[in-house]
């Protein structure tokens, strides 16, 4: 274990922050920044496209793809991020499973709050489907705010008729907007990035005036998670939103679905996009790479719908 790269890592991130809440053009500056640094891996290539209607970012290994798609969603509270800030994460789940990802640019609040980044993925899932992908060859996968829409799109999903994916992978993922979980107090200060005021800032801006207390906001509370196809949720010890991991976990074992909890030790909120840095995330990232290989079930060669 490396105990010296975990502090190493929770002293970069823990760096003084400006007092009170922050615009959303800082805060959407400051996720770009730090995102920045992370480090992407060689071996993929990149071109834009439309799914759903959406702009998002096509990401291939360079060589010839395994078929199967991952549809992924970046993280940032559903206010900040893109494909772009997610392409250290989307990239190596690409080179470590050789399948191909769609990186979705969903739309983001305040300016579009609660349900559109829930609609977005709905399309995006609905086109690749229209396009001749079989279920069984997708997969979701997304951190944090993105975790949560890996879970609330395939509740659309299930709603709408539509055939579930082959699997989920979802990143320290945002799943209860209601912030009951203890770890919410438990983990105060430890967290080298959130503070509950923090995500109530920000989750104001996504909730809209909207009570929390429903399934499609809070699925590791609230949503019947029957059907859904097998999960892994990957967490680390050093986040308020460990319990969103743990409580989704305990619902989806009642529901009869097969779910992998997946906890690292002191490592911070989505410490899987400190791969090259941090062995643990590097390690993370095998596992959630052999989950899908194992579940994804495809014939013939990836193909890319109309963009």
């Amino acid at each position: 274990m490396s105990r010296q790269q975990r502090a190493e890592i929770d002293a970069m991130v823990r760096q003084p922050r400006p007092e009170g809440p922050r615009s959303v053009e800082e805060l959407r500056a400051g996720f770009r920044a730090m995102m920045a640094e992370m480090i992407v891996p060689a071996g993929i290539r990149t071109r834009t496209a439309t799914l759903g209607g959406r702009p998002a970012v096509l990401v291939e290994p360079a060589g010839t793809p395994t078929a199967g798609t991952i549809l992924y969603f970046h993280g940032g509270s559903y206010v900040v991020g893109s494909p772009e800030t997610a392409m250290a994460l989307t990239g190596n789940l690409v080179t470590r499973t050789g399948f191909r990802a769609f990186s979705l640019d969903y739309r983001l609040a305040p300016e579009h709050p609660f349900p559109a980044a829930i609609e977005d993925g709905l399309s995006a899932y609905r086109a690749l489907l229209d396009s001749g992908e079989d279920p069984s060859a997708i997969a979701f996968a997304g951190d944090s705010a993105g975790g949560g829409l890996t879970a609330t799109t395939c509740l659309a999903a299930r709603g709408a008729g539509l055939p579930m994916p082959a699997a989920i992978v979802a990143f320290s993922p945002g799943l209860d907007m209601t912030r009951t979980g203890g770890s919410m107090d438990s983990k105060a200060g430890i967290d080298p990035f959130f503070t509950r005021e923090g995500l109530e800032h920000t989750g104001a801006m996504y909730l809209a005036g909207q009570d929390p207390h429903q399934p499609m906001l809070s699925p590791a509370i609230r949503a019947d998670l029957t059907g859904f196809p097998p999960m892994l949720l990957q967490a680390g010890t050093n986040e308020i939103l460990l319990d969103d991991s743990t409580r989704m976990a305990a619902r989806a074992r009642e529901a009869g679905v097969d779910v992998i909890l997946d906890v690292t030790a002191d490592v911070p909120h989505v410490f899987q996009a400190f791969a090259g840095v941090l062995d643990e995330a590097d390690e993370a990232l095998e596992r959630a790479a052999l989950f899908l290989r194992q579940r994804i079930r495809s014939k013939g060669t990836a193909h890319t719908p109309a963009s």
